[in-house]
């Protein structure tokens, strides 16, 4: 695995060549976190979301290439981005494959975690990433593969960070206390930065990165 040091010259090499200049700032947990998911429909209800597929294709606007899912080839998971919704429902169908395979119960052992990424970009180039799409102002950032691969690398290392930390999150319960600290977890069904869903918070841009565990 490539060294952050590396990762980071990349990233200077491709907004060099024109990626857009996103970094990383912190991510933060909150009440929004954790969803425990019921019944093996739902499950598959919150993976269309997340693929912007089926019932919510409409949400696969312009900007959809930049998101990052994880998919499965043989026993390693593998991130990448992908360009139709034919890739995006083989994923789904994978991991759905791979849902019968851990026999999830459906009875508080499968989880969406939802951790917001916050990103610093100067403001004269978030200016130039501004666009109205469906009648709703949004961003969208230009960037490289290597680029946006790089910020989600960054995102897993922060996320692994705050597990070894262990801060107490308030109004957490216990069991997602344990989510936070990867005490609890057992799979990674899914995992997925939406980098479509740009949403500005106090002058910071923030993206959600998606897990689904099964504990």
């Amino acid at each position: 695995m490539e060294s952050m040091r590396d990762i980071n010259r990349v990233m200077e090499r491709e907004i060099a060549k024109g990626s857009s200049p996103l970094k990383l700032d912190h991510i933060e947990f909150g009440d929004y976190s954790y969803q425990k998911i019921t019944s093996k429909e739902k499950l598959l209800e919150v993976l269309s979301y997340l693929l912007r597929i089926s019932d919510f294709s409409q949400y696969a606007g312009k900007t959809f290439l930049n998101n990052v899912y994880i998919n499965l080839r043989g026993k390693k998971p593998v991130f990448k981005r992908t360009r139709t919704a034919i890739e995006r429902n083989n994923i789904f169908a994978t991991i759905k494959r791979y849902a019968r395979k851990l026999k999830p119960q459906y009875n508080g052992d499968v989880y969406l975690e939802t951790v917001r990424c916050y990103f610093d970009i100067p403001q004269e180039n978030l200016e130039r990433c501004r666009y109205t799409y469906q009648g709703n102002e949004t961003y969208a950032f230009l960037m490289s593969d290597k680029y946006i691969m790089a910020l989600y690398t960054h995102c897993l290392v922060a996320r692994k960070e705050v597990a070894i930390q262990g801060k107490q999150s308030e109004g957490f319960t216990e069991k997602e206390y344990g989510m936070v600290r990867l005490e609890k977890v057992g799979d990674v069904l899914f995992q997925t930065l939406l980098l479509d869903d740009v949403k500005i918070e106090l002058g910071k841009v923030y993206i959600h990165l998606n897990t689904i565990y099964i504990l």
